[in-house]
């Protein structure tokens, strides 16, 4: 068999290592279930790929184990025994449509399309066919893989069947290394410097791979399997319409347009609050427009502000979106032993790692409440894993927890976040976790100016100084029109301020201190 075969004669030990214990999960699992009660669930990716050769390689080595009496095994060449589902989505990208039809064509698939939901899907599949286990193509690194093992039962609320995952183990490079050492085909959008492919929405190639050329304004990138960081792969999964290519952005952030400006001259962050209080109205979340000033005190934009509920996946999902098209996440609410105290498993899950117990933490916070915070009843102590980075400060008795680039903020009022944030500006002095920068400048105007009156020149010079937030707003519906400015070159702002007060008869506005 032509897999078993190029992975043997291979000189990567871990790779063969990797290879092993897939294979190992495949056969249990042909040993507990047979043919007819598996399926494969394939999207066209990279990890899919891999695993559907693991299972060509696994149902061979299995049949040929079981014919060893004398009986001659498949060739392993072209019948693929195990039914094969594939959700086809009207958001897929035409390239993983056409390499998934040309893969069951090369390898005899018996593939079963659904054009539903995944859940729904399965619910249909599973009611036709006598399905007892399904095998995933996840990894340890996907927002899907917390709290997996490599057989794993199907979540409450959805149709009974073992999620079987024989890569869930694999990293990255390990995925590149099969794939390449095996010389099997795979989706020809990994070859023009896709990382991690999703719908057409949220993914552009990875910026990572970007090669500038200086003589054309062409964008090229190198082939996926160049990444260096494995841990980067889903660097691409952005929204297009925001989205980072060859190191430059062009958005629309806050009214404030951005063309074209290098990461270093133009940081973007995002805050989120995690509470249902403050969803059900019960408490009023002041904490946001508290850390939107401290931004921008920094020369920092701030792209979004949202709350979420107290439910991981909703977290999680938040956390993935922004972590992904900001450079800095602030998350806070939901700190703490109990049961809506979610945000710390919620960063965890959105960055595909395990909750894992860190004894620094503990440490501190067996001092902070004594005794009670010991051994494994300690949920607290437990952190994301492997990318926990404790910020430590004398004047805090908790260290801040930042994963990647999320913070996560212990605060809960004005006061606390005042203290938290004094103490990170004075770490990012010293060790560079965040980039200081020129602060935000503004200047606000009074007018008794009616909207009609002042919103075709507000526009126009909107259009004039593109390079600045212009925006308006009132304290009361029968009060004076506020009109803000705010950039970073003073000399602009007042430039705008002089050209607005030109088109108008004296004394129309009053400068706000």
């Amino acid at each position: 068999m032509e897999i078993d075969k190029a992975i043997r004669e291979c000189d990567d030990r871990r790779l063969k290592t990797k290879y092993n214990n897939a294979i190992y999960v495949i056969k249990r699992a042909l040993a507990l279930y047979s043919v007819e009660e598996v399926a494969l669930s394939f999207n066209g990716g990279k990890d899919s790929t891999v695993l559907l050769h693991l299972l060509r390689a696994g149902c061979f080595l299995h049949q040929a184990e079981g014919n060893n009496s004398g009986g001659k095994a498949a060739d392993g060449g072209k019948a693929f025994p195990i039914r094969t589902i594939y959700f086809e989505s009207q958001s897929a990208f035409p390239e993983i449509n056409s390499f998934t039809y040309e893969a069951a064509s090369i390898y005899d698939i018996q593939m079963d399309i659904i054009r539903l939901d995944f859940k729904s899907g399965l619910e249909a599949l599973l009611k036709a066919n006598p399905i007892r286990a399904i095998f995933l193509g996840v990894r340890i690194g996907d927002p899907t893989a917390v709290g997996q093992e490599q057989f794993s039962p199907s979540s409450p609320g959805w149709p009974p069947f073992m999620r079987v995952n024989p890569i869930l183990d694999w990293s990255y490079r390990d995925v590149w290394a099969f794939l390449l050492v095996c010389k099997v085909q795979y989706c020809s959008l990994y070859d023009q410097g896709y990382t991690s492919i999703g719908s057409i929405h949220d993914t552009v190639p990875n910026a990572l791979l970007c090669m500038k050329n200086s003589d054309s304004s062409e964008e090229k990138f190198k082939p996926a399997y160049l990444l260096a960081d494995g841990r980067l792969e889903r660097a691409g999964r952005v929204k297009k319409n925001s989205s980072a290519v060859c190191g430059k952005v062009s958005s629309i952030s806050n009214g404030l347009k951005v063309e074209n400006l290098n990461f270093g001259s133009m940081l973007t962050a995002s805050i989120i609050a995690v509470g249902d209080e403050i969803l059900f109205g019960t408490v009023e979340d002041k904490l946001s427009s508290v850390l939107c000033k401290r931004l921008h005190s920094i020369g920092w934009a701030v792209s979004r502000v949202t709350v979420t509920r107290n439910d991981i996946d909703s977290v999680a999902e938040e956390v993935e979106r922004r972590k992904s098209t900001d450079d800095m996440v602030f998350i806070y609410g939901g700190i703490g032993p109990l049961h809506s105290d979610v945000t710390v498993a919620g960063v965890a899950k959105a960055f595909g790692v395990r909750m894992a117990p860190d004894e620094e933490f503990e440490e501190h916070l067996r001092h902070l409440i004594g005794e009670k915070c010991s051994g494994d009843k300690n949920e607290m102590a437990l952190l994301p894993e492997g990318i926990t980075e404790l910020l430590h400060h004398e004047q805090l008795r908790v260290p801040l927890i930042k994963c990647h680039n999320v913070i996560i903020l212990t605060a809960t009022n004005a006061v606390e976040l005042d203290l938290q944030w004094d103490c990170l500006i004075e770490l990012a002095k010293s060790n560079g976790i965040l980039e200081l920068m020129d602060p935000f400048v503004s200047k606000c105007f009074a007018t008794t100016l009616s909207d009609v009156e002042i919103a075709q020149p507000l526009s126009k010079l909107c259009a004039q100084f593109p390079d600045l937030y212009i925006g308006g707003y009132r304290r009361s519906r029968e009060g004076p029109l506020i009109i803000t400015s705010e950039g970073k070159d003073l000399s602009r702002i007042k430039a705008a301020s002089q050209s607005l007060c030109e088109k108008f008869h004296h004394g129309a506005f009053s400068e706000i201190e």
